[in-house]
């Protein structure tokens, strides 16, 4: 893992200075993804990259998991918002069909059970069920970021809330305050996104 790896790992308060890091680039992203930046995702792959270690040592396991993930999609999202699309050239905010959110929610819910039910009886996880909707959550609501689908800001401020709260009881007091500024800021992408989606569509007529 090398000198960074281990020190990352060493405990919680060796950690401060790398949580104070990953919070500024969490924010950084967010900002930037609110105005459809594709370096959003140059941030969020650092911050991932940050968190992820930090996660592990605290016993998160599923969140630790959760932004391994997220480093892979920082990638994907990258490549989507600068070469996807019909003719390479990125795309366009636009919204899902009531159908896939049922399909959303419902798959976050039984994957949360699931592994909730294996993590609550062969771990020592915090909060496994909690933990583990938050992060098949937050798995499908990153594809439609990657995406750029809309209501990806609705699922958000839930996401948000309940992570305020978990990072919170684990101890990590920055994490805790930026889910919380997260949540406000999911209010803003949403109607920044309305924006740009109905003025996709007035191009169009």
């Amino acid at each position: 893992m090398g000198a960074l790896g281990e020190g990352m790992l060493a405990g919680v308060q060796a950690l401060s200075p790398w949580e104070a890091v990953a919070v500024l680039l969490a924010i950084a992203y967010l900002l930037l993804a609110m105005r459809e930046n594709p370096w959003c995702w140059y941030c969020a792959f650092a911050s991932t990259a940050i968190y992820t270690a930090l996660l592990w040592n605290v016993s998160l396991v599923m969140q630790s998991l959760l932004n391994g993930y997220y480093m892979a999609m920082a990638v994907y999202g990258w490549w989507q918002w600068r070469r996807g699309g019909e003719h390479h050239g990125g795309i366009a905010v636009g919204r899902w069909p009531w159908p896939y959110h049922v399909g959303v929610i419902a798959a976050s819910l039984l994957l949360a059970a699931l592994s909730g039910f294996l993590l609550d009886r062969g771990s020592d996880a915090a909060w496994p069920y909690v933990d583990s909707l938050i992060t098949w959550a937050s798995v499908l609501t990153t594809w439609m970021v990657a995406k750029k689908v809309l209501e990806n800001w609705l699922y958000w401020i839930a996401i948000d809330l309940a992570s305020l709260f978990l990072y919170y009881e684990r101890g990590l007091v920055l994490t805790s305050a930026l889910f919380a500024l997260y949540t406000m800021m999911a209010v803003v992408g949403y109607f920044s996104w309305r924006a740009s989606e109905r003025q996709g569509r007035a191009a169009l007529v």
